[in-house]
Order: C-alpha cells, then sequence, then structure tokens
C-alpha cells in the first residue's frame, strides 16, 4: 500500500520566527532501518528552549534539516510501518524523540523490548535517553489511556524529577527552591515534586498574567510576580531554578538572596527572547546549566535501571493525577494547526492550562 509523501516542519535556525512545511517522499529505508509513521506528539514552551540549544547541546542534530534550518525534536508517538531489522517488526508502537514531521527513518543499533536505540551515525554522541524510543508494551510508565499527557509532560517531569533529585543528593542544605517561569509544565512539575516531598518550600515566579492560576494549582508554598522578586525574604538558604532564561530576572534574585543562594541553575529558556545579559558581578553562586541525561546516567548507576524506573513511575503516577485538574489537552492536526500553535507558543499567547498535542496528518 503506497503511503502518502511526507511532510516536515521546519524552523530557520537564525531566525524562529520564519519557518515552513517541505514535502518529500516517503523515506526508504535499508537493511538494518526502521520506518515510523509519526501519529502524534506534544509541543510546548519546551521546544522552544531546544532551539536555543539546538547547537550548544546538539538539538538540531536529532533530526537533519537543509542547510540553516532546523526540525525541533518533540515528544510523541510513532508506529513501525517498515522494518528490515531482524528484531523491530512492523505495528510496534513507540514513545520518544520525534521530529515535527510524518515519518522518522531510525537505524537501530539495538533493538530489545525495554527499548529501540537509534544509532544511526548523525545521532552519535547524543544523549543515550533522546535515542531511545520505548515500545508500549513493554514501557513501565505508558497507559493508552493516557498517551496525551505522556507526550505532553513525560519528557519535562523527568527533566524536574532529575532536577528536584539533583538538588536533594548535593545537600545544599536549601529551605526554599526558587523556581522561574512557574506557569510553564516543566516547572509546575517541579514544584510539585519539591511541595510533596517536605524537604523545602517550593516559591514561584511568574507574571502578572499568569498569577491566578499558578496559585490555583495549589504545588507552589508562595507565588509572587517577577516583580516581587526583590521583596522576597532572603534570609534562608536557597536555591534558583532558572526555567525562564531571563538574564534580568536571574540578576534580581542573585542580588536579593546573594550569598544565601547556594545554588543556581538554569535548565529552560521560555523567556526566550530575554536571554541576552552578561552575568559578571553576579552576587552568589555562578549559574549552571541543569543537564538531565548527566543526573540520569549518575541515578542509573547509583540504583540500577530497574530502580530508577521504579522511583519515577512512582513519582510519575502522582504527578499526571494531580494534572488531571488543572490539563486542558488541545488537539490539532495539519499544516495550519501546526504553524498556528508554533507562533502562538513563540510569542508567549499560549494559556498555561492547554497542552497542545498535534499531527502532520490530516485527521490526528
Amino acid at each position: 500500500m503506497a503511503h502518502p509523501a511526507g511532510l516536515d516542519f521546519l524552523v530557520n535556525k537564525g531566525d524562529w520566527k520564519q519557518h515552513r512545511f517541505d514535502e518529500s517522499p516517503v523515506p526508504e529505508i535499508g537493511d538494518g532501518q526502521v520506518l515510523l509513521r509519526v501519529d502524534r506528539f506534544a509541543f510546548t514552551a519546551n521546544n522552544i528552549s531546544y532551539a536555543l540549544a539546538g547547537d550548544m547541546l546538539g538539538y538540531w542534530r536529532f533530526f537533519p534539516a537543509p542547510e540553516g534550518w532546523g526540525r525541533l525534536p518533540t515528544m510523541g508517538f510513532g508506529d513501525v510501518i517498515a522494518s528490515k531489522h531482524p528484531d523491530v517488526t512492523a505495528g510496534t508502537r513507540c514513545f520518544g524523540f520525534y521530529p515535527m514531521s510524518r515519518y522518522l527513518r531510525i537505524e537501530p543499533s539495538a533493538a530489545r523490548p525495554s527499548g529501540i536505540i537509534d544509532g544511526a551515525p548523525h545521532r552519535e554522541g547524543l544523549a543515550l535517553a533522546y535515542n531511545q524510543y520505548s515500545p508500549t508494551g513493554s514501557d513501565a510508565l505508558y497507559q493508552p489511556e493516557h498517551e496525551d499527557a505522556l507526550m505532553l509532560m513525560r519528557g519535562l517531569f523527568l527533566t524536574s524529577f532529575l532536577a528536584d533529585d539533583f538538588i536533594a543528593d548535593k545537600g545544599f542544605g536549601e529551605q526554599l527552591v526558587l523556581i522561574s517561569s512557574a506557569s510553564s509544565k516543566t516547572s509546575i512539575a517541579l514544584g510539585h515534586l519539591v511541595s510533596t516531598s517536605g524537604r523545602a518550600r517550593a516559591v514561584g515566579l511568574t507574571s502578572e498574567r499568569n498569577l491566578e492560576f499558578v496559585r490555583k494549582l495549589g504545588c507552589y508554598d508562595q507565588v509572587v510576580t517577577y516583580d516581587q522578586a526583590p521583596s522576597l525574604d532572603a534570609t534562608a538558604p536557597s536555591v534558583y531554578v532558572d526555567m525562564a532564561g531571563n538574564a534580568a530576572l536571574r540578576r534580581s534574585v542573585h542580588e536579593r538572596f546573594g550569598n544565601e543562594l547556594k545554588h543556581s541553575c538554569s535548565i529552560g529558556a521560555t523567556h526566550w527572547d530575554q536571554t541576552g545579559g552578561d552575568d559578571e558581578g553576579l552576587p552568589g553562586p555562578k549559574p549552571e546549566f541543569f543537564f538531565a541525561p548527566a543526573q540520569i546516567q549518575k541515578r542509573a548507576a547509583d540504583w540500577g535501571p530497574a530502580e530508577l524506573q521504579r522511583k519515577l513511575a512512582e513519582a510519575w503516577s502522582g504527578f499526571r493525577s494531580f494534572s488531571e485538574g488543572w490539563l486542558q489537552v488541545q488537539h490539532g492536526s495539519g499544516r495550519e494547526a501546526v504553524a498556528r500553535v508554533y507562533e502562538d507558543t513563540l510569542a508567549g499567547r499560549t494559556e498555561p492550562q492547554h497542552g497542545h498535542v498535534l499531527s502532520l496528518w490530516d485527521a490526528a
């Protein structure tokens, strides 16, 4: 049976406001290769962070594109529609890192029930966690009725889980965990983990526009607007988790807390257009980038893969249940829907309670 032509959503790496759709023939596969039909994928502000770190952390390398253009990675589900690999069968449904496309061709270097690893040359050296595709039949976190939540929040929840674990593991002695961009789903997950652990108080920093939404979530012990950050009680040892990437806000927090700030880590860039700025002379600790794959490798070694998955599944179950009280899934399919969600997310026009699940097929 003939398959419809391929379709890719491309972003100009020099100007993210420019984007286009490219049609292409259905990819052919050779020996050892597998072709997946990208069924659906989630798009959040976190995907904009991938663009910001595209060259620094290799996110543009996952899916090759024409010179000057990039294919943003997303979390989604795909189905194997053709396979010339002896250990991968057609019909296998997999969760993992997908482009905003109709098809993805991979070259498994390993294929086990627990995961299929894409060993394509262009992905060499990239984080193993992002090169793995999880067959749903053996995925401990998979529940068919919760696919939307998995796409939207599994990846960012993993980041938050590992960030929370990193902070606890380092023993900073924090009493406050300050979290910027508190309405973002990654921040909400971290706030939930911190507040439910009882280890420290979670303080959410947000915009005036999203203040009421964030307060109603109930996952933060305190919520303030960005311009109220300089008035926070700065007498307790604290950790700052920067999801916004806003240089002016980062300076404000550092100047307020000074030596009481025991660690400052950068994770996201929801304020992608305000990331420029000089950190020279910044009081307190030097901001450090948090790279989740490094922490997952550490914990896999410390605990063993099975125990890591058990802890993650337990924490995920609690957060997914919590999200049912506020997350509103929005489905969209086709070029127009994908372009609109991308543009709205880039411009900060999306509502924090909305989670967008998209498809480049006419019927999602």
